[in-house]
Order: C-alpha cells, then structure tokens, then sequence
C-alpha cells in the first residue's frame, strides 16, 4: 500500500449529484404540506407556517413532528417520498457521472432522504455502484434520537462506524450549514454548486469552513 492515505468522500444526494429541484423538491414540498394537514389536522397556511418554523429551529421539518407531535419518521418518510414518476424526471451530468468513476477513495452518500428514495435516484442515475455505501436518515438514530445532519455528533458517529478519523473525511455538499457542522468535527468540506436552484443565498466569498467551493466534480480529481 506504501503507506497511501485514502480519502473517505460523503456525497450528498439531492442537489449535489443530481438536480433536485427538477426531480423531487416541488412534489415532496406538496406530499409533506399534505400530510401534516391530514395528520395533524391543519390548514395548508398552518402546515406552511409549521413547516417553515421547523425547518429554521431543527433543520428538518421531521425533527419538529417527530419531537413535538408524535409522527413516527418512518410512517412520514414512506407516505411523504412515494413520489411516483420520480424515476423519469431525476437528471444528473455526465461529466461528474465520470469524475465519479475515476475519484480515489472509498465513496459514500449521506443523505437525510430515506433509504428508499436514495436507491432509486441512483438507480436512475446509473451510478450505485460506485459507491462503497448508503448512509440514509434511518442510519442517523442517535440515543434513542433522529440525528440527520447538521448534527454534528452524527457526523462523528459516522467516521467511527467507517473507522477512520474526521479527519480523512470530505464532506462534498450543496448545503452550506452542513458544511459548518462538518468543519467542527474536523472533515474536510467542499460545496458542490453545480445544482444550487436559483433562489438559494450564495455568500460573494467562500465561507471560511469551506475548503473548496466547486461547480463541477472533475475539480475533485
């Protein structure tokens, strides 16, 4: 082996690999407002409002139903992401499918999308198998806790389990507050632009817990 030091990449999914807001952000903007409605009783400007609180306090809106109101994540995640027709809307770029197949390192997706989901965006990119693993929102339980990222001590938990330091970690992420978390644990961080929609904030520098800000994977090789 000589000694070489190998990178352990963490891939987010959605607007990282493939274009999100084309495939399934709009629908599971719709699917999640219906089911807080039907679950919890409310109107859609209520389940918007509530949405949008949970999502600035926890960074999920399934954190605030799941501590607040009693929603199991399971039932949530499978009635919110049935998402039919997913499978011919998802698009992601060739060149970074190739940047994918030549990066050294073991390779990883972490994604707060459930498993189901994961595996059928990849299935649709035609990229799974270049990946070591899935690490979805059902591998983020923490004592006795949902833990999706940003939480920083999911994100150490998850190197112990690769068995490797923070350190060899990158996070390669459209999500800037991820990155942060990411930063404090000690992973390297770059922030993957290439399917940021148009409304998202974009700091004019790089953020100073980013080491990379790229618009294309090639730039990783």
């Amino acid at each position: 082996m000589g000694g070489q030091v190998r990178k352990v990449w963490l891939f987010d999914l959605d607007d990282t690999l493939h274009d999100a807001s084309h495939a399934s952000m709009g629908e599971l903007h719709v699917s999640m407002g219906q089911y807080i409605e039907h679950n919890l009783g409310m109107t859609q400007a209520e389940s918007d409002a509530l949405r949008r609180r949970y999502w600035q306090k926890y960074g999920a809106t399934l954190l605030g139903l799941v501590r607040h109101h009693g929603v199991q994540s399971a039932h949530f995640l499978h009635h919110t992401h049935l998402l039919p027709g997913l499978e011919q809307r998802v698009r992601g770029h060739g060149a970074d499918i190739a940047a994918l197949k030549r990066l050294r390192g073991r390779k990883f997706i972490l994604t707060n999308a459930p498993a189901v989901y994961a595996q059928r965006v990849l299935g649709a990119l035609g990229i799974g198998h270049l990946f070591d693993g899935v690490l979805s929102i059902e591998n983020m339980h923490m004592f006795g806790e949902l833990r999706p990222k940003p939480d920083a001590r999911m994100l150490r938990a998850v190197a112990a389990r690769l068995r490797v330091p923070a350190t060899r970690c990158v996070l390669v992420e459209d999500t800037l507050v991820h990155q942060k978390a990411a930063r404090r644990v000690g992973m390297g961080t770059v922030w993957m632009q290439r399917w940021l929609p148009v409304g998202r904030h974009r700091p004019h520098r790089r953020p100073v817990y980013v080491d990379r800000r790229v618009g294309r994977l090639s730039d990783l090789l």
